[in-house]
């Protein structure tokens, strides 16, 4: 199986990837991307982000240190919004409304995540807890995410990330709330605690683990070093961690970055996001916190993988295997390529 094409079922959309671990042999003659380079100061004049300076609509930031929490400046999404629905079956329009903010990992302009020292990173985790206790009480989804690197979209790069909270499911978050809780009241137990139990046991897949986390590369894993973040505790949302199991995540997660950074001897471009229950769920027992991070890079620093062709027109496919994937991850070191004084 290891060496030949074969589907593997995502069990969190019920969807499927096309496994073709032969076409790793290929040539490549294609797009390379130049890695970024990291001559950035640790504090930029020019940086909307950066403390005492002023963001793109005229407000200042202020001298702040450590992270620091914004809304937005340019929002994907607006509060208190509401419009007449469309009844047409052709053309189907809905309102919604939310907030969007901007949080900042720290004053420094040149320390990504897995560079920071870990009371940082802990301080990080924190505020993702209390963002989700306050904007739970009013919105139905808080999506916390984080962009890295200008092959993933970043538009500054000062290190930072995002919250964003909606009063309704989005799509991604529909698929897996459908999944899970049909496993549940299927099974009388969470589908990701039952899987997360069966990575234990197998060892191949696993990246990292600590006496309260796992990360895994999962069963069907589409981006090429794409990574998987779960609680051994069954915790339904971040409301709910604990202030060990807040510590052990900051340090999972920096050791985590870092071995990315590592692989490729670059700052790893990736996608991040945590998924967990939607805060006016009746099914938090079939949730399970979880984060998925989504990097891009295949081959090397400047080899990326696309999602084109095939990918948008029939399904996901991937060329490296997941087991392949974790094993060279294990492989990087704990300790930062380019670490530094902060």
């Amino acid at each position: 199986m290891h060496e030949h094409p074969h589907r593997r079922k995502n069990i969190l959309t019920g969807e499927w990837v096309l496994v073709s671990p032969q076409r790793t042999k290929r040539p490549w003659q294609g797009s390379q991307h130049s890695p970024e380079a990291k001559q950035l100061t640790s504090y930029d004049p020019h940086c909307y982000l950066c403390p005492g300076n002023s963001r793109a609509d005229g407000k200042n930031n202020p001298d702040y240190k450590g992270a620091f929490v914004f809304t937005n400046d340019f929002p994907a999404l607006l509060p208190d919004l509401e419009f007449s629905e469309s009844a047409s079956p052709l053309f189907q329009v809905q309102s919604v409304s939310g907030i969007c903010r901007v949080l900042c990992f720290s004053e420094r302009h040149d320390l990504t995540l897995p560079e920071l020292e870990l009371d940082a990173v802990e301080r990080v985790v924190q505020i993702w807890v209390e963002q989700v206790k306050e904007l739970g009480k009013q919105y139905c989804w808080i999506q916390i995410f984080e962009n890295k690197g200008e092959m993933m979209g970043c538009s500054n790069p000062h290190p930072h990330g995002q919250i964003w909270a909606g009063n309704f499911l989005p799509n991604e978050v529909r698929k897996e709330n459908e999944q899970l809780c049909n496993y549940y009241h299927s099974h009388s137990s969470d589908l990701l605690g039952d899987y997360l139990e069966s990575e234990l046991s197998n060892n191949d897949r696993i990246v990292e683990i600590n006496e309260y986390w796992l990360v895994v590369v999962p069963w069907w894993a589409i981006w090429p070093f794409e990574t998987l973040i779960l609680p051994k505790r069954h915790v339904a949302c971040f409301s709910e961690l604990s202030a060990d199991e807040q510590a052990a995540l900051a340090d999972l997660l920096k050791i985590v970055l870092t071995r990315y950074d590592n692989l490729f001897q670059t700052s790893f471009p990736y996608s991040m996001g945590w998924h967990f229950a939607p805060s006016l769920s009746n099914d938090k027992g079939a949730w399970r916190l979880h984060a998925h991070i989504y990097p891009p890079l295949l081959r090397s620093a400047s080899v990326r993988k696309f999602m084109v062709g095939y990918e948008m027109l029939a399904e996901a496919q991937r060329d490296l295997t997941p087991e392949e994937a974790a094993g060279r991850l294990r492989e990087c070191s704990r300790q930062h390529y380019n670490k530094k004084a902060v």
